[in-house]
């Protein structure tokens, strides 16, 4: 049977090193929303007039392209796991951390199989340290959580996923001398079967 591991957090909390080492322990197909959207994302906030790089602070993200970008992913997850493939999916998510039903109404919009069974990975880490991780990294998409930065921390920082169907598991990526392969391995150990 497989499983959809959904590995979610804000940027600069570490979801994106916890999510490629465990689709790498598990076999699993590794789906990365910035890696299967930005071409696209960009040209359509360029053909928008639009910053092509702007995203939290862009209205036509928001409220047009975010949603492909998900349908996009989870379109790839349906059709991995309809091959038996465990998957990955590595994107933040928080828009939908309070619609509890969010998980199951995808499922059965994109035709997920029914005997995956889902573990939500809430990757977490300290203000301070996440605003780091995202200036050090020096992507153009984050300027613009950056220039306000306790605005996006107050939208993004203390969410917690409430979706309903899934095992959920917590893991503090606060600390960076703490190796991936021990927070996966704590994330395997509590993950029933």
């Amino acid at each position: 049977m497989s499983a959809l591991y959904l590995v979610v957090g804000p940027a600069g909390s570490g979801k994106s090193g916890v999510a490629r080492r465990l689709a790498q322990r598990v076999g699993g197909a590794y789906l990365d929303k910035d890696d299967v959207a930005t071409g696209f994302t960009e040209a359509l906030l360029a053909a928008a007039g639009t910053d092509p790089h702007g995203r939290d602070d862009n209205p036509y993200y928001r409220d047009v392209v975010m949603d492909l970008e998900y349908a996009a992913l989870w379109r790839l997850a349906a059709a991995n796991l309809r091959l038996d493939r465990p998957v990955v999916l590595d994107a933040p998510f928080l828009r939908w951390f309070d619609e509890k039903g969010h998980l199951g109404a995808r499922r059965r919009e994109h035709a997920v199989p029914g005997t995956a069974a889902a573990v939500v990975v809430q990757v977490h880490a300290d203000g301070a340290t996440v605003r780091e991780r995202v200036a050090r990294r020096g992507l153009a998409r984050d300027r613009g959580k950056l220039a306000d930065w306790d605005r996006f921390w107050a939208s993004a920082g203390a969410r917690t996923c409430h979706w309903t169907d899934a095992t959920h598991v917590t893991l503090d990526n606060s600390a960076d001398d703490v190796p991936v392969d021990d927070l996966v391995d704590r994330l395997l150990a509590a993950v029933p079967g």
